[in-house]
Order: C-alpha cells, then structure tokens, then sequence
C-alpha cells in the first residue's frame, strides 16, 4: 500500500480514550497551549464512562465534617489491601475534591444537600458518605461536562483562531492499532496509527506525546459489565510500545451484575443499591453477608443486623452493614452461597431494596436502576428483589506509569484511569474511578504538555518502516482466503478466562488456562476475514483480538505467579494473604512476541502516611521487618481518627 493512501494529521498531543480521562487530560493539554487530538472507539458520548453509575469519591464532607483526605486515603489503601502505589492513592484522596468542585463550575448538576451542598452517598468500603453524585446517572453527567467544557474551548478557538478545531479536535469511531516510535535515536513516541471504523481508511497522527485513556479489559472474559470497547487496547499498545504492565492479576468481579435473561447477564448493578439500604439474601432468606466477614474488618463492621440498621441513621454509634464491604469480598461471599446450593433460580443470589425503602424514594434515588430492570427483566424494583451475581468489572492492574506525571518509561507515553495500575492495589473501592479518571487524568494531560515544552530540535518522526509494519498487520486478516471466523475464537477465549482464570483461581486450572492460550493465538493468527475494511465489525473484532490476547496472557501469567488470595485475586490453593508477597509488584513486559513476567518491590509508604493507621492494623498486612522500620505511633489525631468503632 501506498504511503500516499494513508490520511495524516499533526498534533502536539494525542489522547486514545474519550471517556473521563481522556476528555480531562485533553482539556488540560489544551488549556496549557497544545493542539490536541481525542481518539474515540466509539461515537463520541458513548464512551464506558457513563457507564459509571453511584457516584465519583471526594472527600468534601458535605454529608458528614468528620471526612477528609486522610480517612479516604486510609479507606482506599484498606481497600487494596495495602498493595497501592501509597503516591498515588495519596494525589488522589487530596486532589478528588478539587476536581469534583471543578466539573460543577463547568456546569455538572449534582444532587444537593437540604443546604445546597453536593449530595454525598455511602458506598462499601468508604467510612463516611464521600460520592458526589447524580442520582445514579453520575458517570453521564461527567461525561456531558467534559464534553461540553471540549466544545466551549472550541467555540473559544473558533472566535479566536476563525477554526473550532484548530487546537482541539474529536476524532470519533476510530481504532488505534500501533503507537509508532522515532526511527532514529532514543526509541521516543513519534504518534499513532489506526483507521476509521466506518471507510477502514488509515490513519497516522503525527505527535510527539501520547496519552492512553482506553479503559479495561472486560471484553476478555465472557459475563462482564464493560461495553464492547474494552478489549485492552490501551494495555497491548503500551506493551508493544516497550511499556510495562503491573498487577494485572488483580481483576475485580463486580459483586452485582444482572443474570437474567441470559441476553442481559453481566450488565451492571449499581453500588447505589447497597448504598442507600439493599441487602443480599439467599434463597433462604437470609442476610448471609454476615457469616463473611473477614478479621482484619471485623471491627469496622456490623454483627447484627439491627445494627446494621441502625448505621444508615446514626453511623457514629453504629458499625456498617457487612453488605458495604469492599467488593471482593462481597462477590466471594455471593461465589460461595452459590456454590452451597443456596442461590437464586437463575443462578445468583437476592438483592432487595423493596422492603427496605419506600418506592418513591427508590424511583428518585435509583431511576437507571428501576427503568433496567423494568425494561430487561421485567422486575419492578420497587415491589420485587432483583437477581445478582459477580460480572467482570475493573481491572486493578495496568500500566506503569509515574504517580505525579502519569508518564510510563517510554518517552512520550502517558497513562491514565483503568488502562494505568497502581492507584487501586489489589482492589478499587466503588466511587473511586470517577474520581480518579479525573485526578489523573488532569496530572496525564499537565505530564503530557511538559514533555512537549522540553522537547529540542526536531520532532520525533514515525519511521517509515514502523509504519508499513503496522498496515501489513492491519491487512493480514482481509488478505487471507482460508481462516477462522474471529468470532469464534473471541467467544472461546471469553469463556476460556471465566472458567479457569476468574473469581476463583487454581494452579492446575491457570496452566490450563496458558497452555489454551498459547492454541488461541496461534489460530488468531490464521483468522480470516471476508469482504473488504469499510462496514466490517469481523475485521474490528481480528484486530481486537491480538490485544485480548495480550491481555489474557498478562493476567493468567501473573494469577500463577502470586501464590496468595488479595483483593481481586483469589487462589484457592493458596487462600491466605501473605505479608512477603504484599510487597511484590509483578511486572509484564514483552520480549519479542512472548510476554515476560518479573518481581519488582512495592514502593514503600512515607512514615507520616503509615502513621494515619494503627499499628495493631498495620501488623495484618506487614512483615516483622516492615514493622521494625516504623517508629509507634503517637495517639492519631482528630483528622487520623480511627476507624474501629464504627
């Protein structure tokens, strides 16, 4: 193919994502002077963000003073079971409120207080209500603001510049394949080449910054939440770019995702429901939720349910309900009632809210959620439980990348929300997300228009061979006049990943799991597609499935490695945390065409950050060794406020 037929395009930054990172980090690339391109999959609008339902966590302490940075930083590194890049669960506990007061000066409507403050709900994991939110619509509203804050510096450009896109431009519908690097010299990002999904034509975007925003990974795995965007696009480009991956064993099965009618199983479940007073049962009947409690949270939570009762109306007197546990926990639970027998008919458990609130109350704070399951199960929330079960949700693991600056160790190459890992250790606290697509995706696009600013003499420029490389890879699946059907061998590796490499993990079965994988990728490299690049999804899917490939072989790589049960991993051979292998980061990195796995430590917390928490809760996760190095400490003080008693 002719070079000539390839439509190119000069930025100073291009961001791959069009969701809530991606739109935060292009609007700061942009507001610091670059020309700035957004990538989106999918029609712009439609990104996985809006997906995101309860709530964004800021510690603003609208509902209750006592919240501050401190205590969500402390919540979020319980959450992870203290596996967190600490850096980065610090940026973001203190700069979350910031950037949630910055999305209502664009415009976002959220729900308010009796004193016109933005409205905070409970969700499982955080001690106090901490997410501002819109009903349970939060993640649309997100992403109305930050698209609308994209055409209002557009409108500006216009005026100014006489071109609405002459700084800021949305390229919908279209696929990256290939991060292109500089042919000469230090091996730097020099752009991105992909097509559009509705003519196939290629496309190259020159620039010598690019920042990942592509989301998860769920389209791996058969039953899952995520939309058909996330296949991992961001994860394989980082890794055949020369970045490292960490954690990627660490995926969260989402505690409530729908499992009937077997068309909607997987859809998502809002936290919304549990946060405002649903309870899970079994098929007995009961409030199992308090038979899992696991020690190391057995303090933090309620042993009766009148108790847990009682929480919702006075929590400084009483313990919060087991059900608002940190959602790994809640979806082993669900897992194990399951298994005993004692779930529901279509093979879930009970989540009710009807009894426990007044259905006007329900239709006002869960109106997405009445309208689904209405609509898809033909249940009425309001007067019916709903039927639940674990969904492939988030994945923890993901990109390296520099907790200040979002940049990976590729030059050029920035990282931001779920396609990065650190930020969530072993498992994400609901809430946490939003806020984080926004914190980090504002520190990727700053990172991003540095580099840009200390870059001197000439720009990187793509090689041609990087380039030709990348269309004869695109091609392949059209040019080939016998092969498998992509789809057939998507659908294997989805239920592949769901039977041996999901909730629950066993050795054998993870072997089992790489030897399929090795079978699966030497069939897609043989698939076949027929008809020619413009209106063909098969192509999409044969190009998407090199990344979930990728992917699969990061996570099940990883799942055999860590021989201990934390947060979104759980290997039932090895069913104890240890505190050794809490401080072991496994790295993915690709040698050739084979993914290679290493040990690396776990960035150690500051001193005046361990001392936020109890050492009689410090000696569950650490080491005898870890635990000498830190001097005791001295009585917290009111922002450090512990949260036994609770």
């Amino acid at each position: 193919m002719s070079s000539t037929e390839i439509e190119r395009h000069s930025y100073d930054v291009v961001v791959i994502g069009a969701g809530g990172s991606g739109l935060r980090a292009a609007i700061e690339a942009r507001a610091r002077g670059k020309k700035t391109a957004i990538i989106s999959k999918s029609l712009f609008g439609k990104a996985h963000t809006v997906m995101a339902e309860g709530g964004a966590a800021a510690a603003m302490g609208n509902v209750n003073p006592n919240d501050n940075w401190q205590v969500h930083f402390r919540d979020t590194m319980r959450g992870g079971k203290f596996l967190n890049n600490p850096r980065m669960a610090e940026l973001h506990a203190k700069e979350a409120p910031d950037r949630v007061w910055e999305l209502e000066a664009w415009g976002a409507l959220f729900d308010r207080t009796k004193d016109g403050k933005i409205s905070q709900r409970n969700f499982g994991g955080h001690e106090y209500p901490r997410l501002a939110h819109v009903g349970d619509r939060t993640g649309l509203e997100m992403i109305r603001t930050l698209q609308q804050r994209v055409v209002a510096l557009q409108q500006a450009d216009s005026a100014e510049l006489g071109d609405p896109e002459a700084m800021i431009r949305v390229f919908a519908e279209t696929t990256i394949t290939r991060l292109v690097k500089d042919g000469t010299g230090a091996p730097r990002i020099a752009g991105a080449f992909g097509y559009f999904r509705d003519t196939g034509r290629f496309v190259l975007f020159e620039a010598p910054t690019v920042v990942l925003a592509t989301g998860g990974i769920g389209r791996t795995f058969k039953v899952t939440s995520n939309s058909w965007e996330y296949s991992g696009d961001g994860h394989a480009l980082a890794l055949l770019a020369g970045a490292d991956l960490i954690n990627m064993e660490f995926v969260q099965f989402h505690p409530t995702g729908m499992v009937w009618p077997p068309s909607v199983r997987g859809i998502l479940v809002t936290e919304s429901v549990r946060g405002d007073g649903g309870v899970l049962r079994n098929s007995e009947g009961n409030r199992f939720m308090f038979d899992y409690v696991p020690d190391v949270f057995r303090a933090q939570y309620a042993e009766t349910e009148e108790e847990a009762d009682r929480w919702y109306t006075d929590p400084d007197h009483n313990r919060r309900p087991p059900e608002l546990l940190p959602r790994d926990e809640v979806a082993r639970s669900i897992n194990s009632e399951i298994k005993a027998g004692r779930g529901s008919p279509h093979g879930g458990v009970f989540l009710d809210i009807a009894s426990r609130r007044p259905a006007e109350e329900i239709l006002r704070r869960l109106p997405s959620m009445y309208h689904q399951f209405i609509e898809l199960a033909d249940v009425d929330i309001t007067k019916q439980p709903m039927e639940i079960g674990p969904t492939c949700h988030y994945v923890m693991g993901g990109v390296e990348v520099d907790p200040d600056t979002a940049a990976t160790d590729v030059p050029g190459l920035f990282a931001a929300g779920e396609v990065s890992g650190g930020m969530h250790g072993s498992n994400r606290l609901g809430g946490n997300s939003l806020s984080d697509l926004l914190v980090f995706g504002k520190r990727a696009g700053e990172g991003a228009a540095e580099y840009v600013d200390s870059l001197s003499g000439p720009r990187p420029a793509a090689s041609a061979a990087s380039v030709d490389a990348a269309v004869a890879e695109a091609l392949a699946p059209l040019e080939r006049a016998e092969g498998e059907n992509p789809y057939t061998v998507h659908g294997e590796l989805q239920q592949t990943m769901n039977d041996l490499v999901g909730l629950i993990r066993r050795e054998t079965e993870v072997k089992q799991a790489l030897t399929e994988l090795e079978k699966f990728r030497e069939r897609a490299a043989r698939v076949s597609v027929p008809g020619g690049r413009a209106y063909n999804p098969g192509w999409h899917v044969a190009l998407d499935l090199r990344n979930m490939l990728l992917v699969a072989e990061c996570v099940a790589q990883a799942a055999l490695e860590r021989q201990e049960s934390r947060g979104g991993h759980t290997r039932e051979d090895y069913p104890a945390m240890s505190a050794e292998w809490r401080k072991v980061n496994l790295v993915c990195a690709l040698t050739g065409d084979t993914v290679s796995l290493t040990r690396k430590p776990l960035p150690a917390m500051r001193l005046d950050l361990l001392a936020l928490f109890e050492t009689a809760e410090l000696k569950k996760y650490m080491t005898e060794e870890e635990l000498a190095g830190i001097a005791p400490p001295s009585a917290p003080s009111a922002d450090a406020v512990s949260e036994e008693g609770h």
